[in-house]
């Protein structure tokens, strides 16, 4: 193996768990922006860790010279040039088929499928790969399209979403496990009362998955529990009634509307609360408009040291994540750790696809 395994971290408290369950149950996940020393450090290691196997898209020819240039193994790595694979055509009449369905005729399959992001969001679709990874090399609305487009939303979900996970080790409540999942930290500039309630639903069923345990979920706002009767405090408690007839409390525990350091800080919550029951720190922090996620992500992130995993992108039928384009080997790894255990979750569900 080359020397850049010294780019990736140790496991901690979120991924370990991600690679023991696929280490069990290898997962195949298409990393769509191929050409990128990066993708190609993360799928060796992948296959050393024995996560499932890599599937890497682009110039075939210039991705395996990057490899070689750079003393990465590609064994058990698939590199897949769009236009040259044999689903190519497939994928082609596939995509006629749906527009034709949509009212739209007369589009250029084969130059829409040659791309990249296309080609990965229908090999996931139609279960050739469990997840696809994109956005190291994209812009935001270049990954979201095609997955927008081409994979079936969830019917559950009102609105696709995404959350981010961080963790720290070292920085004061920061969750029950030194992990937050964050969310909408991409998509959903300033959802409404119901995709709130959505948004922390199914970001609590999420947290959930991963951490094994019962999870709180935090609804935040500059108000606690009816401290100011602003518009956005108000929809934020509207928001947390709702979610709160939405789930089982066994699972995990919604709280709303309420403060950040009320939600992390238990001798905050003492001072505000006084005489409520001491909780554990929120796990999960739902805000309330993409501002405030993103700004909160952005400082924890650069600001705390905290390591970030994701967007993981909820509301769609099939696990899929976008990374930003300043990612390290380490938020890409985890990431497809993510995307690889969450696929774990959509067989046991839908055995038959």
């Amino acid at each position: 193996m080359s020397d850049s395994a010294s780019l990736f971290s140790a496991p901690n408290s979120f991924t370990k768990p991600l690679y023991e369950q696929l280490q069990r149950h290898p997962k195949r996940i298409v990393f769509s922006d191929g050409e990128d020393p990066r993708i190609l450090r993360v799928a060796e290691q992948m296959v050393a860790l024995n996560l499932g196997i890599p599937i890497i898209l682009g110039n075939r020819a210039r991705i395996l010279a990057m490899a070689e240039d750079l003393g990465v193994k590609m064994d058990l790595v698939r590199v897949i040039q769009p236009d040259l694979d044999s689903d190519f055509q497939l994928f082609c009449d596939r995509l006629e088929r749906i527009e034709r369905y949509r009212g739209i005729e007369g589009i250029n399959a084969a130059e829409i499928i040659s791309k990249p992001d296309y080609f990965a969001a229908m090999m996931v679709q139609y279960g050739q790969a469990d997840a696809c990874l994109s956005g190291n090399q994209s812009t935001p609305a270049g990954v979201f399209r095609p997955l927008l487009h081409l994979i079936a939303p969830d019917p559950k979900v009102p609105r696709v979403f995404s959350v981010t996970v961080l963790v720290s080790e070292t920085l004061p409540h920061f969750g029950k496990d030194g992990v937050f999942f964050l969310s909408d930290c991409g998509l959903v500039a300033e959802p409404t009362v119901e995709e709130l309630a959505s948004i922390a639903v199914e970001t609590g069923k999420l947290a959930h998955h991963y951490l094994g345990r019962r999870t709180r979920v935090a609804l935040l706002s500059h108000s606690t529990y009816g401290t100011s009767a602003t518009a956005p405090a108000l929809k934020v408690r509207a928001a947390t009634a709702l979610a709160r007839e939405k789930v089982s409390a066994l699972d995990f525990e919604i709280d709303g509307e309420i403060q950040a350091d009320v939600a992390l800080d238990a001798a905050a919550a003492e001072v505000k609360l006084p005489g409520e029951d001491r909780k554990d720190p929120a796990d999960v922090l739902v805000f309330p408009s993409l501002d405030a996620a993103h700004i909160s992500l952005k400082l924890l992130q650069h600001i705390g040291g905290a390591q970030n995993y994701g967007q993981l992108i909820c509301g769609l039928m099939r696990p899929a994540a976008q990374v930003p384009r300043t990612a390290s080997e380490e938020t890409i790894l985890g990431t497809a750790a993510a995307l690889g255990v969450e696929a774990i979750k959509f067989h046991d569900l839908y055995p038959k696809g």
